[in-house]
């Protein structure tokens, strides 16, 4: 089951005693879905399923309504409500452990504007774009996304959202972590690798007993320890110096061995 279709199990179960939340949802489902509503410049709205759905939430609703819902929505239970209706008629949400996208889409921009300013009305600052010739009212925050579950009243799909981003937050946390050592480990390596080649050159050529003290004893050590790092082969000279120090030395190390092969026409 998709996570869009567990919030709607979900909102499908709940149900409010305030009557004007009732109303405030019922006019969300009827007048978001198309299937139920047909638009005509000289009759208005004509609602398919309109009369069995009073009939059986025994609510007095009337067509005129549909066409000003701000009329419905004046309290917090009714605005939360009418979101709820408005997402289980057009609404989507993807799996939080692939991406965060939440989404209302809507045939008429005064539905979408007014969508927004609901969502507005509780800290929520969705953005819009037209999409086929439909206007879609989305969230892409993880945190927004969250506080409009929470105002839709869907506390269990609210808890599996949460739990499926803390995962996948740790998870990408550890694979940039991962990715950053193995970044540091490559870059030690590469280091590693040509300290060596121009201390087998300077060997080759005038010899390492030619360099002063502090270098011969620095060759010496990266010959005998070629994958540790340069604090860690400062440590084991005596007496210790730091990674400072060490990579001041394989600099040396670097211009004498490019010197070398510079005389040498390399």
């Amino acid at each position: 089951m998709s996570f869009t279709a567990q919030i709607k199990e979900e909102l499908i179960l709940h149900y409010t005693k305030k009557r004007p939340a009732r109303k405030a949802e019922l006019a969300a489902l009827v007048l978001l879905d198309e299937k139920n509503v047909s638009r005509d410049p000289e009759k208005g709205v004509f609602i398919y399923t309109f009369t069995s759905l009073k009939k059986t939430f025994n609510i007095n609703l009337e067509y005129e309504e549909l066409l000003h819902p701000e009329g419905l929505v004046k309290e917090s239970d009714s605005k939360r409500a009418f979101l709820r209706g408005a997402f289980l008629a057009k609404g989507t949400v993807s799996d939080p452990g692939k991406s965060y996208h939440f989404e209302i889409v809507t045939d008429e921009q005064k539905d979408a504007d007014f969508l927004k300013k609901l969502m507005g009305d509780f800290g929520i600052s969705p953005k819009s774009s037209i999409r086929r010739g439909k206007q879609v009212v989305y969230l892409k925050e993880a945190n927004e996304i969250a506080d409009i579950l929470n105002v839709m009243e869907a506390p269990k799909a609210l808890m599996n959202f949460e739990n499926t981003r803390i995962v996948r937050e740790v998870r990408g946390k550890i694979n940039r972590q991962v990715n950053c050592e193995t970044a540091n480990i490559n870059k030690t390596v590469t280091a590693s690798m040509k300290q060596i080649e121009d201390i087998h050159y300077i060997s080759s050529t005038v010899g390492i007993d030619a360099l002063d003290e502090n270098l011969q004893q620095i060759a010496h050590l990266r010959l005998e320890n070629t994958e540790i790092p340069l604090s860690e082969l400062g440590k084991l000279l005596d007496p210790p110096i730091g990674k400072s120090g060490v990579n001041h030395r394989m600099r040396k190390l670097s211009e004498i061995a490019q010197d070398l092969r510079e005389q040498r026409g390399e």
